[in-house]
């Protein structure tokens, strides 16, 4: 039996050594070469591309199986500038033979040497990467997804160096004249294993820009595509960008998800498209704006959902403290929660363009016609959170901005947006409800304290009144569309004007003017303006149309009606103001008692031009009980040959002379 066994070994072992022996002799008698046309051919056949190699042909067996290729080259297909699609120099693998009996993976080398490629799409639409190979078969496709799902055929790997040397990829769109490059492509992988972390180094230039990519990924583990694969790595690009990101991905092959910290330097987006000649996407009304951006947030996600903490976003001199969450894509459901230092808004937002009415009108006609699909928002769930300290839009300062969005089932409720500005403060509340074709919005509103004067003078740069606001304001409208909304505009509300004045109109000197125009008085050189105690404005909304019936001014010196109506479709004003002096003038040059003088004022319009003047006519028509100040210093030697009943007359007359056609 031991001579058996024996003779056994020795038969296996010169077995064994004569299949060693032919796997090292084999190659240097055998010509491959000649089997060069047998492969271009069928990988024509099967890509339905050109494809040729080389005339170096490098082929080894044991202990390493390795080829090496040279001047491989991969058509474009017919029609496209390039002839090549793919071009490579060397291209060398080995990988060890024993190892493999056992389902391990040992490369000692692998390696792309100037690989080139040209991607290019014609105007047609087409490319030269369209239509590679043959269809697949709905058997072999079923055939390929159920071995997907089987275990990895491997067990180990080790690379010992995989390198990809001097790389190019350039992408052509000729319908969109696009053009882009990426030159001088370097790529390596090291100590490629299961079980420990694989260093990457990457570097190009992107249009003669450089990008790099520097870090570690892994361990993969004995089970790749399962468990958790740790990710810390830094990307350079363009001389402007510098983004850290470490974290893992999680199971990617089972059930995957992430968990990723991200670190973006600040760097300049205005830079960075200059970088890759692109014109800046947006208009802004500081050409300096945008100048900084820096971003730091950790990721966490899955295929049904994602979750941003802890997240700073620098913009230029603001800073904005953030975390946000989504969950089922289909039908969205948001949560965020947003904390803003300061911004300048009117820096970021597009300047705003003076157009004449008749373009005005036609993009009027033309929007109602387009149909908004309010769909998406009737499926989104949201709740969301905003706070700012100061924020300046549209030349109003807004301080302790507060702001909590709930929406569901198609309605969408702002409650509360709370803000402090002009040393006042608004509490106010919106419901917006789209459940319907056509969407539905209801406005609540109690401001108190709020400096009016420096408010308009911001706002509207108009000095129109003066004085703090108290405002109680509810109203509803229908509509999508900025006219259907005027429309429908429906509610009631007051305003409270205190200790203030009204800008360009003096209607305790309005008596002084008249005089004046007579040769009885001085004319006034400072900007008029009718001071009052307390200014009530209640008003009623209807169609588009407001109404005020009860509007009143108090002041120690005079009180005032004000009736009247604005359009706001047609965007016109149209008001009385019916001033009474009920005390002396005694303060503004002139000691007389006054009582019972109406002064009328039309206020008329538009809300970009208002137009405020004294009613003349309307002072003439009225009753005139106490006109003989009027005349004080007029002739007085004529004021005592006329009758008190004949002094009315006299003063028309005088008017009319001096404002011919006004009384008409």
């Amino acid at each position: 039996m031991k001579t058996l066994l024996k003779w056994l070994s020795i038969i296996i072992g010169i077995v064994v050594a004569g299949i060693a022996a032919a796997v090292i002799i084999l190659p240097q008698f055998v010509d491959v070469e000649k089997y060069k046309p047998v492969i271009e051919q069928k990988v024509t056949e099967a890509t339905g591309r050109s494809f040729t190699l080389g005339d170096e042909i490098d082929l080894s067996v044991f202990p390493w199986l390795g080829v090496k290729l040279t001047d491989l080259h991969f058509g474009s297909g017919e029609g496209f500038k390039q002839k090549d699609m793919v071009s490579v120099k060397n291209f060398e693998v080995r990988l060890k033979v024993m190892p493999l009996l056992s389902r391990k993976i040992e490369v000692k080398t692998f390696v792309l040497d100037t690989p080139t490629i040209y991607l290019e799409k014609l105007k047609s639409g087409d490319a030269n990467w369209h239509g590679i190979g043959k269809k697949e078969v709905q058997g072999e496709k079923s055939r390929e997804k159920s071995a997907k799902k089987d275990a990895l055929p491997i067990q180990a790997l080790l690379v010992g160096n995989f390198s990809i040397i001097n790389g190019k990829l350039v992408y052509t769109d000729q319908g969109s004249h696009i053009s882009k490059e990426i030159s001088d492509l370097n790529l390596n992988l090291s100590n490629i294993s299961f079980e420990n972390p694989i260093g990457i180094s990457f570097n190009a230039k992107l249009d003669g820009r450089p990008v790099s990519l520097e870090g570690t990924a892994g361990p993969v583990g004995k089970n790749p595509g399962k468990g958790t694969i740790p990710l810390d790595f830094v990307l350079k690009a363009l001389g402007e960008l510098d983004v850290k990101v470490a974290g893992s991905l999680i199971d990617p092959a089972v059930k995957p998800s992430f968990d990723l910290e991200f670190n973006i330097a600040p760097f300049s987006p205005r830079k960075l498209c200059a970088a890759v000649n692109m014109e800046f996407p947006v208009t802004t009304g500081d050409q300096e704006a945008l100048g900084t951006i820096s971003l730091k947030s950790r990721v966490k996600g899955s295929p049904g959902s994602v979750e941003l903490s802890g997240g700073l976003l620098g913009i230029d001199d603001s800073k904005l403290k953030f975390s946000a969450a989504a969950r089922n894509f289909t039908r969205p459901d948001l949560k965020f929660a947003l904390d803003l230092d300061h911004m300048d808004l009117d820096r970021y937002l597009p300047p705003i363009k003076s157009e004449d009415s008749s373009t005005g009108q036609k993009e009027t006609a033309s929007s109602g016609k387009k149909k908004i699909d309010y769909d998406p928002l009737r499926k989104l769930i949201l709740d969301g959170k905003i706070k700012a300290g100061k924020l300046k839009i549209r030349g109003a300062s807004l301080e302790d901005v507060v702001v909590h969005i709930l929406a569901k089932n198609g309605i969408i409720t702002i409650d509360p947006l709370d803000l402090n500005l002009y040393q006042g403060k608004i509490a106010s509340k919106l419901e917006l409800n789209v459940q319907k074709k056509q969407p539905a919005a209801k406005i609540a509103i109690d401001a108190e304290g709020i400096e009016a004067g420096p408010l308009l003078k911001d706002v509207l740069d108009k000095e129109l009144i003066e004085g703090k606001l108290k405002a109680d304001v509810g109203v509803s409208v229908r509509g999508d569309s900025a006219a259907v909304i005027k429309q429908t505009l429906a509610g009631k509300g007051e305003l409270l004007f205190t200790d203030g004045a009204v800008i360009g109109i003096d209607l305790a000197n309005m008596v002084r003017n008249i005089k004046s125009k007579l040769g009885m008085g001085e004319k006034l050189e400072k900007k008029p303006r009718t001071d009052f105690a307390e200014l009530k404005i209640p008003f009623m909304v209807k169609n588009g149309t407001v109404n005020t019936g009860g509007s009143s001014l108090k002041s120690p010196l005079i009180r005032v009606l004000v009736t009247g109506k604005t359009d706001l479709v047609k965007e016109l004003l149209d008001f009385r103001v019916e001033p009474k002096f009920v005390a002396t003038l005694k303060g503004q040059g002139d000691t007389d008692q006054r009582s019972g003088l109406m002064v009328p004022v039309v206020i008329t319009g538009t809300f970009t031009s208002p137009k405020i003047r004294p009613d003349l006519k309307g002072l003439i028509k009225g009753d005139l009980k106490n006109v003989e100040g009027l005349l004080k210093g007029v002739d007085t030697k004529a004021v005592e040959k006329i009758k008190i009943d004949a002094v009315e007359k006299d003063v028309k007359k005088k008017l009319e002379n001096v404002l011919p056609g006004l009384l008409k």
